[in-house]
């Protein structure tokens, strides 16, 4: 691709497309949508070992353009991982079909009836970075909840997302559905990127996928409304109540268990008051872990961590490293989160009931877990089959955006020849 002219019209030729898609996938019925998905999974299957050779190529290009291990990690298909995008793929195709679903009725004195009812928000474009799975995962969930998608994956992913997206296509083939319901933008060139913000009347939202460069650059350039979440600084408070065992495994699990997703712990902050037995085990767990703890504080004086400087709070690290504090209570840690945080994911490690609901009340982050691991924000692990992203603004979609957040709705108006005096 040449220039900006070039690359709008791909975009304008593809959105049209899709929009046409989405007056088709509107009206599709459930069963349809059910078998694409279904076909999809056992492309997903049968072409394993050349959507692995694809990923191959994707490594090898990853590699030279000097890709962090972390972004490496999430480029990397395995079989176990195109196993769990098989099983996504079958999970979403189970959900019950959002479109149509009723969300609330009433009579009115004056003798209507209406009904709130869910309805596709039209087309949607992804822009992700790396993950090749999120080719499988938007898609799906765009087609479940009756809506075409655009997706321009990252240009280190090229191959990997075209294998996959050739997958999605047999699925839609086989089901009678538009091939034109889920796109795969067919090059790297950033052009692509500005002219999917900037299409107007094609696309209806934009949702990125990627780190705090990718998002803020969507922030600030689209033309169209967005869903997103700019940083997953996410933290894990043990307060003096908490059970050590279960603190153990809730830390130890929120930062090494995959270091390079959004829903990886951060920071770790431990109650003043907790057993400095705990403290000082919660951290020897995290260092024999291969964690590079960056303490403040009391929690410096431990053998092993290095000093905290002030950047180090309110950083998502996506490493093996963890920034880590003292503080005073459950209100100490809401005032630390509410300053530091990205509103995205924080867990509180505690047996007493009235702190937990503190913690829950005096903070609006999307996701607040009780005793659970930040690994945990997940569309897949809440039961959605798959998520499309995690949001966390305050307007339509929140928290991980699965087929439900991807509809919009209309009302449903029925009388008897009623007219209005």
């Amino acid at each position: 691709m040449k220039d900006m002219g070039d690359a709008k019209a791909l975009v304008t030729n593809m959105g049209e497309a899709a929009r046409a898609a989405a007056v088709d996938l509107a009206t599709a019925s459930a069963e349809r949508k059910h078998a694409a998905l279904i076909g999809a999974a056992d492309a997903i299957r049968t072409n394993a070992e050349a959507i692995l050779a694809a990923n191959a190529q994707d490594l090898d290009f990853g590699r030279a353009k000097g890709l962090s291990d972390a972004m490496m990690d999430r480029l990397t298909l395995d079989t176990d991982r195109l196993r769990g995008i098989e099983d996504g793929l079958r999970a979403v195709a189970e959900q019950r079909d959002p479109v149509g679903a009723v969300i609330a009725e009433w009579d009115r004195p004056n003798g209507l009836h209406i009904q709130q009812v869910r309805t596709p928000i039209g087309v949607i474009g992804v822009i992700y970075e790396s993950r090749p799975n999120v080719t499988a995962d938007a898609g799906a969930l765009a087609l479940k909840s009756g809506n075409a998608v655009i997706l321009r994956g990252g240009s280190e992913s090229l191959h990997s997302s075209q294998a996959i997206h050739d997958c999605m296509v047999q699925g839609l083939r086989q089901a009678g559905l538009p091939e034109a319901a889920i796109q795969l933008v067919p090059t790297r060139d950033r052009e692509a990127v500005t002219a999917m913000l900037q299409a107007q009347g094609l696309i209806d939202v934009i949702i990125p996928r990627g780190g705090k460069g990718l998002v803020g650059l969507v922030q600030r350039e689209a033309r169209v409304p967005v869903f997103a979440h700019l940083e997953g600084i996410c933290h894990v408070y043990v307060d003096h109540d908490a059970d050590a065992a279960k603190a153990r495994r809730v830390v130890l699990n929120a930062k090494t268990r995959r270091t390079g997703i959004c829903g990886a712990a951060e920071c770790l902050l431990i109650d003043s008051k907790a057993d400095p037995m705990l403290r000082e085990t919660l951290i020897a767990d995290l260092l024999a872990a291969g964690v590079e703890v960056r303490a403040d504080g009391d929690l410096a004086q431990i053998a092993g961590t290095v000093p905290a400087s002030p950047e180090d709070f309110g950083k998502e690290f996506l490493d093996m490293v963890i920034a880590a504090r003292l503080v005073d209570g459950v209100e100490g840690a809401i005032a630390h989160i509410r300053q530091y945080g990205s509103q995205h994911t924080e867990s509180i490690l505690t047996e007493n009931d009235a702190t937990a609901a503190r913690f829950c009340a005096g903070l609006d982050s999307a996701i607040l877990m009780r005793n659970a691991s930040t690994q945990f924000a997940d569309g897949g692990e809440f039961g959605m089959g798959a998520e499309i992203g995690i949001a966390t603004g305050k307007m339509h979609a929140r928290g991980p955006v699965g087929a439900e957040q991807l509809t919009s709705f209309k009302y449903l108006v029925t009388g008897d020849g009623t007219v209005r005096s």
